[in-house]
């Protein structure tokens, strides 16, 4: 599970910023938000990315 801070963190990045690259791959079909919302948000990936890519 992929949440804001752990993905500032890895992009050495602000909050903000790090919000603005997971809905960017959220638009791009690459992660979802998982359904538990609110402050312990999270996000996962899309299984099916790669398949989509060939397509």
């Amino acid at each position: 599970r992929l949440t804001n801070s752990n993905w500032a963190k890895i992009k050495k990045c602000s909050q903000d910023t790090a919000l603005r690259d997971i809905n960017d791959l959220i638009e791009k079909k690459i992660l979802y938000k998982l359904p538990v919302g609110g402050r312990s948000a999270g996000y996962a990936l899309i299984k099916d990315y790669k398949s989509e890519i060939k397509d």
